[in-house]
């Protein structure tokens, strides 16, 4: 049996409908999951019913919850031993898998998860299993490692899940997938999850899958096609901030959906909007259920043109008005750019996408191109005369309109006063009341200076590092990651004194503040102290946590990085 779904139909369809136990629902509410997409709707029911299924559907469909939700539904905790196997392609993907599963397991008691893959500490990983765990994330490679071990032990296996299975095969691990089935209890549930269906894939599917059911959600190759993707690159928050009124003010949309990463800035810029004219509303976390749906009904109507949101927010929102999807800030992944795009371009239009990249951002275009299946070309700030003419043409629009329609008693009493009794001249007449049709417009902020280069802050930076003696840092390269967040740094009261190394670092904040171990950027290690780069919008509460969490039994005092603070010495 095969279910095919499109992914612009609506569905009635809620979470509250597929029959999820209520901590779960309870998790998915706090999380602002409200209505499943096509490939959640359509899978979730049939593995609640132990049912083997092929899902076929692209990356950004929301696969991860489709497999995690009734995996979850099915864990007994009173069983000490791994009872759901996740086999990934990647490590990334192992930690963004298993990050997904501790959020939906919330409220579900005494739950664990563990992600294991190649790099990380053995022991680490040993001592977890150990001590039990009810749900395994892993890469092909070290989930063989562990069964050759001894260590990963499927007794009481009830699921296993393929997640990209045709990325597995295109990175050559498919033969290890293949070991691994066999190496599993007969009787467990399998579910594959593959973007397409090659022959490797389809004979292993044959293979090992019972009866399956089949869920093809439809692809969005052909909607993507419709949405003109363009990049810009800006220098901070500022230039960000003035080119995105140049950009609205040329481009033409019925309605705007801007994203942007922390709740504060959604308030913010809503009322910056709001000051230049726009009919603008924030939409984020903090919202009550209520509010936020009188929002988004207010988009749908035409009372508010630009809804400035947050990726969780955002989440399900479907408006067919919105032709333009600004990205003031980057996402945190490429799945959440093909999320994000996805607002526009509906029912059959065309639709525009905007994202606004950092110069270091730069290199994420690729990431971005192959995720959303679709081609990113360099966008043009407008220049002053094409905002001025677009100005021009709106408000010749709007007149043009305007003197179709059969004048007034009143108008006509009004001309007729300051022609005759005032002796106002034709042209100083229509020039004032142009002037009063614009209103109180605010002219656009000037655009900010080009940023300095950086040469001459090294060399200081440099001297400076000299001068500090036995101070000076031992920097630890990190591999470039896929993410795609602006920096911030921090300091940490730990360093080489302490026999700290950059992996004690990335493993305690990835494992205590549920922070992707890829989106985790430079890190420099001194005699005394350690700086960290993590992507901007830390919430409160997690730094909080992090200025707690010790290393090699030091706290880290996390906090953030200043000029005087990294160059004193303790």
């Amino acid at each position: 049996m095969s279910d095919e779904i499109t992914l612009t139909e609506s569905s009635n369809v809620r979470f509250a409908d597929l029959g999820l136990p209520q901590a779960i629902l309870t998790a998915l509410n706090e999380l602002e999951y409200e209505t499943p997409s096509p490939i959640q709707a359509a899978s979730i029911p049939h593995l609640l019913q132990n049912q083997d299924l092929i899902g076929v559907a692209q990356t950004g469909t929301g696969k991860t919850a489709a497999f995690g939700l009734p995996a979850l539904a099915q864990v007994d905790t009173t069983i000490k031993s791994p009872q759901v196997l996740v086999l990934v392609p990647t490590r990334e993907l192992a930690l963004q898998v298993t990050e997904a599963f501790q959020k939906f397991s919330k409220h579900l008691k005494g739950i664990k998860t563990l992600s294991i893959y190649g790099g990380q500490s053995m022991s680490v990983q040993l001592q977890a299993l150990r001590r039990g765990v009810h749900i395994v994330v892993g890469t092909p490679g070290r989930v063989m490692d562990h069964l050759r071990r001894k260590t990963l032990v499927l007794d009481q296996l009830k699921t296993l899940v393929l997640d990209e299975a045709d990325e597995m095969l295109r990175m050559g691990f498919i033969d290890d997938v293949t070991w691994i089935l066999e190496k599993t209890p007969e009787h467990k549930q399998v579910a594959l999850f593959s973007a397409t269906m090659p022959k490797p894939i389809r004979r292993v599917a044959d293979s090992h899958l019972k009866n399956p059911e089949e869920v093809r959600i439809a692809s969005k190759a052909e909607n993507q096609a419709k949405i003109d993707q363009r990049f810009w690159v800006s220098q901070g928050s500022a230039s960000k901030r003035a080119a995105m009124l140049r950009f609205l003010a040329v481009e033409p949309f019925d309605a705007v959906m801007m994203f942007v990463r922390t709740k504060a800035q959604t308030v913010e810029l809503a009322e910056l909007l709001e000051q230049y004219g726009y009919r603008a509303a924030a939409i984020h976390g903090d919202l009550t259920q209520k509010m936020r749906e009188h929002s988004i009904a207010q988009l749908k109507r035409g009372d508010i043109d630009i809804m400035v949101a947050t990726d969780v927010a955002a989440r399900g929102i479907d408006v067919a008005r919105i032709g333009l999807v600004l990205n003031f800030d980057a996402p945190f992944d490429a799945e959440s750019y093909v999320h994000r795009i996805g607002r526009t371009g509906r029912a059959g239009r065309e639709g525009k996408a905007i994202i606004f990249l950092e110069p270091k951002e730069k290199r994420l275009i690729n990431s971005l191109e192959r995720a959303s299946k679709g081609l990113l070309s360099p966008i043009e700030l407008p220049s002053e005369e094409a905002i001025q003419s677009k100005q021009l043409n709106n408000f010749k629009a709007k007149l043009a309109t305007a003197l179709e329609e059969p004048a007034t008693p009143f108008s006509d009493k009004v001309i007729s006063h300051f022609l005759e009794q005032e002796s106002t001249c034709p042209q100083q007449l229509a020039a004032a009341l142009v002037s009063l049709a614009q209103g109180n417009r605010m002219e656009l902020p000037p655009m900010p200076a080009p940023r300095k280069g950086r040469e001459s802050r090294k060399a200081s930076d440099n001297g400076r590092q000299q001068r500090n003696g036995n101070d000076k840092p031992r920097r630890e390269r990190r591999k470039p990651s896929d993410d795609l967040t602006a920096m911030v740094s921090y300091r940490l009261s730990v360093g080489k004194r302490h026999r700290v190394g950059a992996g004690d670092i990335v493993g305690a904040i990835a494992n205590e503040a549920n922070i992707d171990s890829a989106n985790i950027g430079k890190i420099q290690l001194y005699d005394t102290y350690s700086t960290v780069d993590l992507p901007e919008g830390m919430p409160k509460s997690t730094f909080q946590h992090l200025k707690r969490v010790r290393v090699r039994n030091q706290p880290l005092n996390l906090e953030p990085a200043t000029k005087s603070g990294s160059e004193r010495k303790r």
